[in-house]
């Protein structure tokens, strides 16, 4: 097929393949009263996920703002190039706003661009962590360990604020990376690994464990998986070799047989003036979802899950400011087999990630 072939000629110097076997050893609590930090509009001291001078190979070297709240709202992101030679369609790339208004503005924008080497749409959505708080909801499946505090469903109290949600990671067997949330390490935390960070005033950013972001009294949830796939603006050069079976592969996976790397995939990345960006779609190679986050602004980036079964990302617009997010009021990203329901539904047993709008400043 043509859209495998354009990848192959993508030329990249070979490079060593790290080993997948990280051993992932379940932790029990690390301090039982020490819960996450409730959401606040105090200002707290600004913190920057800048390297830390103890070097990873894993990490990167850009400055990336971490949002505090009460900031400004971040520019509304500019129009996306569609890549050279993919399929044309209207408005690629074009951002329109979705979810409710938080104080009056668009929180999340959304597109739709090719990736190089194929002819699908896949979804882009754009967050502004200066007005948005991040929230990790635990299930137990995924990471297991529980019960916690939050886990599906949504409350009708979180309700009323939730702006978007999106998918986690791979189960905790297969993440090779660790896991801390409700003041307690699930799984042990990998030096290297992507991670996601979340701190204790909703702020969140993306990075390399121990270089990029590290451990500090601020940080409320850490959920990480697999390996870096863009660092400092740029796709990891792995992706394009044959190691791509680190992001992971779809069946048939019996003896001799080799899964595709041509599938469901999500990922997460951040800018450098602190934005999220959320890449889902289908017949994605993790090169291909590597491009998709770099051209989306992500300075670092993340995979998150894959196979048709678990990414989705869902916007919520209720007809009044402080309405309730509902899945009636809710709007998929892209047409991926799970909707907005999936956060209501007090069965789902994987984590995910919860946006909400932040209080506005004087507010209480």
């Amino acid at each position: 097929m043509a859209w495998k072939r354009n990848h192959q000629l993508r030329l990249v110097p070979p490079i060593a393949l790290l080993s997948c076997a990280v051993t992932l050893t379940a932790c029990g609590a690390v301090n039982t009263s020490s819960q996450p930090q409730s959401l606040t509009t105090t200002a707290t001291p600004a913190v920057r996920a800048t390297p830390s001078g103890s070097a990873s190979p894993s990490g990167g070297t850009t400055a990336v703002r971490v949002a505090v709240p009460g900031t400004s709202p971040l520019p509304a992101p500019a129009a996306l190039q569609p890549f050279p030679g993919t399929q044309s369609y209207p408005n690629l790339g074009v951002w329109h706003p979705a979810g409710r208004l938080v104080g009056g503005q668009p929180a999340v924008y959304e597109t739709l661009l090719v990736p190089p080497g194929d002819s699908k749409r896949a979804g882009i959505a754009w967050l502004d962590t200066g007005l948005l708080a991040a929230r990790l909801y635990s299930g137990s499946t995924s990471p297991g360990g529980g019960p916690y505090k939050y886990t599906a469903p949504v409350t009708p109290s979180a309700a009323s604020s939730l702006v978007a949600a999106f998918n986690g990671g791979f189960q905790m067997n297969a993440a090779h990376g660790g896991y801390y949330t409700e003041g307690r390490v699930v799984e042990r935390l990998v030096p290297g690994a992507a991670s996601l960070v979340i701190y204790a005033n909703g702020s969140a950013t993306v990075g390399a464990w121990g270089s990029d972001v590290t451990m500090t009294p601020s940080v409320v949830a850490v959920r990480q998986n697999l390996f870096p796939l863009v660092v400092d603006g740029k796709p990891s050069p792995r992706a394009f070799t044959r190691t791509w079976r680190v992001w992971g592969g779809t069946c048939p996976c019996g003896p001799g047989q080799q899964g595709s790397e041509y599938q469901w995939r999500s990922g997460l990345g951040v800018t450098a003036d602190g934005a999220l960006v959320y890449v889902v779609g289908p017949v994605l190679s993790p090169s291909m979802l590597a491009d998709l986050l770099a051209r989306a602004g992500a300075v670092r980036a993340m995979e998150l899950d894959i196979n048709p079964t678990w990414p989705v990302f869902a916007s919520f617009k209720p007809a009044t400011p402080d309405g309730q997010a509902t899945a009636a009021n809710g709007a998929r990203l892209v047409d991926t087999s799970r909707g907005p329901a999936t956060f209501f539904d007090p069965a789902y047993a994987r984590d995910f990630i919860t946006m909400s709008a932040r209080p506005a400043p004087g507010s209480g």
